[in-house]
């Protein structure tokens, strides 16, 4: 009933607005932010940082935190400036994300779009799942539908979808964090005291005792190559992910044998709904990326996407 008076309603519009033609173009083009001469290629702002634990969180070293990291907006503010620095930021484990937005629409052009920044390379590779948003109310938040963008995992028996994690806060410093899952398996974050010491992995601008992330989990591929745990292989996907060593979407077939930052580029016209379905989106405003799989290696950790930036490829 309700799709069917809102049909009506617009054509009474139509037919009786003194302009029809800007009633049309109004409809058509949304709140679509053309660029200008002063719109720059990359992200503009950080409007959420919200990383699972993992060994980079709250780290004052190489994570580059210093302690002030105790409410979102510091945590942002961290982020943001870590990625106008070119250095990466952590997703922790399963279900960390990061949004941002540019100061422009970006154009699905039907072929590859934007790209993300990450620091893959060959047997070292950490899928985030990549969602895009219009800003349809035009208020300049990303509080609309988000859009995964499919990739070569989409589809498959071993992914799931809707998949949910929940964090729990350590007790005591210096401790595993415990989590449980939607598919009623529990485990932890392990604490590698050997490499990363600050007190909690937990971030600390999380006041919950415990919190749950969701989002599509891929069939985790990471293995023990030396089978005496010393020698893990992260190994990559066909396409489709940030952090991740593609042959196809890295645009090279480099081995990055420095394992210098490098990026993954990515098409709007890959864009699913929740059912799996294709969505026509004519341009973008806002992208998330968010950890994709639910899995450690050893002595390396867990399994945690890193972003380094993001930017618009048509301006590149």
């Amino acid at each position: 009933m309700k799709k069917y008076i809102y049909f009506a309603s617009a054509i009474a519009l139509l037919t009786t607005a003194c302009n029809t033609d800007d009633v049309i173009t109004e409809e058509l083009e949304d709140h679509y932010r053309a660029k200008t001469e002063a719109s720059v290629a990359v992200q503009t702002k950080v409007f959420e940082y919200t990383p699972a634990p993992g060994q980079f969180i709250n780290e004052t070293k190489t994570g580059g935190f210093d302690g002030t990291q105790t409410t979102p907006e510091s945590a942002i503010a961290y982020a943001t400036k870590r990625m106008e620095d070119e250095l990466f930021v952590s997703l922790g484990g399963f279900g960390g994300y990061i949004v941002v937005g540019f100061d422009h629409s970006i154009d699905n052009t039907g072929g590859y779009d934007f790209g993300v920044k990450g620091n893959s390379f060959s047997g070292s590779s950490e899928p985030g799942i990549v969602w895009v948003m219009q800003d349809k109310n035009g208020n300049g938040m990303p509080d609309e539908t988000w859009y995964e963008l499919a990739g070569s995992e989409t589809g498959k028996p071993e992914t799931i979808q809707n998949y949910s994690v929940t964090y729990y806060r350590p007790t005591e410093p210096q401790k595993p964090v415990q989590w449980t899952d939607s598919e009623g398996n529990s485990g932890e974050i392990d604490y590698l005291k050997a490499y990363h010491r600050q007190d909690y992995y937990y971030p600390l601008w999380i006041k919950e005792d415990s919190y749950t992330l969701t989002g599509t989990c891929l069939k985790a591929r990471n293995y023990d190559a030396s089978g005496k745990g010393t020698y893990w292989v992260n190994a990559e996907y066909d396409w489709g992910y940030a952090d991740n060593f593609s042959s196809t979407d890295r645009l090279t077939n480099d081995s990055n044998a420095n394992a210098d930052t490098n990026a993954n580029h990515f098409k709007i016209s890959d864009a699913i709904d929740a059912q799996g379905n294709s969505v026509n989106l004519k341009y973008i405003d806002f992208i998330k990326v968010q950890v994709g799989v639910n899995t450690k290696s050893g002595w390396l950790g867990e399994v945690s996407t890193e972003v380094f930036g993001f930017f618009d490829y048509s301006m590149k």
